[in-house]
């Protein structure tokens, strides 16, 4: 008989503790805090992302200004070779000097026109980045504060279901300010 009490007592231990540890795991699974935002909306709605837009968009048109002069000038130069080559005011080595030298300005404008699709991302990073960091700061601080396993962007596309969640764009949107 004491050896059926001994083995009952170790089954019982181990009962309870199976059913301890599922106990723990179910309110572990419930006491998780999920939420979500859409960055891009709340993003949309900073002024400092509006002022960021103003700005680049100045910018842009800056650089454009400057190629825009530059085609002007190099179309300008092409025409008054095309006039001079007509009326045979040229001769071959000048036309064969001009044309090299037309194709070099041609080269020269292109590489412009790359030079200012890198200025732009450039200078998108140095105004946006700030802003991204700040935004994830506060998201991060929120989420730790308020308990949060998770915080979704539903603008990234990252979620296909999800069971209601707290939505905090109001909430991060008043804590950027």
């Amino acid at each position: 008989m004491n050896i059926l009490n001994t083995k009952f007592k170790k089954e019982m231990n181990k009962l309870f503790l199976l059913t301890l540890f599922s106990t723990l795991t179910t309110l572990s699974a419930f006491s998780q805090k999920f939420g979500y935002v859409n960055s891009q909306e709340l993003l949309v709605s900073l002024p400092e992302v509006k002022a960021a837009d103003s700005e680049l968009e100045t910018y842009q048109k800056q650089l454009v200004t400057v190629g825009q002069t530059k085609m002007k000038d190099l179309q300008t130069e092409y025409n008054k070779y095309v006039e001079d080559a007509q009326k045979g005011i040229l001769s071959q080595v000048q036309i064969q000097a001009k044309e090299e030298d037309l194709a070099k300005k041609q080269a020269d404008l292109q590489a412009y026109e790359a030079e200012v699709q890198q200025k732009l991302a450039e200078k998108r990073e140095l105004l946006y980045k700030p802003i991204l960091d700040k935004v994830k700061g506060v998201i991060e601080t929120y989420g730790l504060e308020n308990g949060y396993t998770m915080i979704f962007d539903t603008s990234a596309g990252a979620v296909l279901h999800a069971l209601d969640s707290d939505n905090l764009f109001d909430i991060i949107k008043s804590k950027m300010k």
